[in-house]
């Protein structure tokens, strides 16, 4: 059996020094004050995906309704569970997905509370959980309250994302050009494919 399901994750210090989501979302405020983004890379065009983010962000917060399925299997759930969330604030794809993320989290009466950490402050935590070898966020791992040992995981994004994502990348898209249509992915589905692959996730933890 995989080290990854016996032993816990991380240390209860390491969890108790991750980001809450509202501290999270000031982070990001407060470095882009500076011009700055998350992260030991900076750019002007870093800095620019974060501004553009933190509007999706802010309009997902506003919109997103967890669907009546996942609010159930949610608050149905037999043990307390921690969402631990490796991000960036300068990655889309977390923008997308993390606001969907702490939503399903509120929804669940405190059965399941997330808990946020920066992909390049823990390389170590997310070298654990590449996706065909590369550090993609974001990443969800679920981890048993009690022991901090894995339940789960799930990310960098849904699977419909992700093989648009790849087929677009054989194609020879730029960043530009792929960015743009997963954007307009994320625009049509409404958080819903993400909403169903969290709802096959909760409903497997036992």
């Amino acid at each position: 059996m995989p080290n990854s399901l016996v032993a816990p994750v991380l240390t209860p210090e390491r969890l108790q020094a991750a980001y809450t989501y509202a501290s999270y979302r000031q982070l990001i405020n407060d470095l882009l004050t500076e011009n700055k983004t998350t992260g030991p890379q900076q750019s002007d065009q870093l800095t620019e995906y974060t501004r553009l983010n933190v509007q999706r962000m802010q309009r997902i917060d506003k919109t997103v309704r967890v669907l009546p399925e996942l609010q159930a299997a949610l608050t149905n759930l037999r043990q307390q569970y921690i969402g631990l969330v490796i991000t960036e604030g300068w990655c889309g794809d977390a923008a997308q997905i993390v606001p969907v993320l702490e939503a399903a989290a509120q929804a669940s009466g405190g059965k399941l509370t997330t808990h946020y950490l920066l992909r390049d402050e823990n390389l170590d935590l997310i070298d654990r959980y590449l996706t065909n070898g590369t550090r993609s966020i974001p990443k969800l791992v679920v981890l048993h309250a009690d022991t901090f040992t894995e339940a789960a995981q799930w990310g960098p994004r849904p699977t419909q994302a992700q093989t648009l994502l790849l087929e677009l990348k054989a194609k020879g898209a730029t960043h530009e050009e792929y960015a743009e249509k997963i954007h307009a992915w994320y625009a049509h589905d409404k958080t819903q494919a993400t909403q169903q692959e969290l709802l096959a996730l909760v409903q497997g933890l036992q």
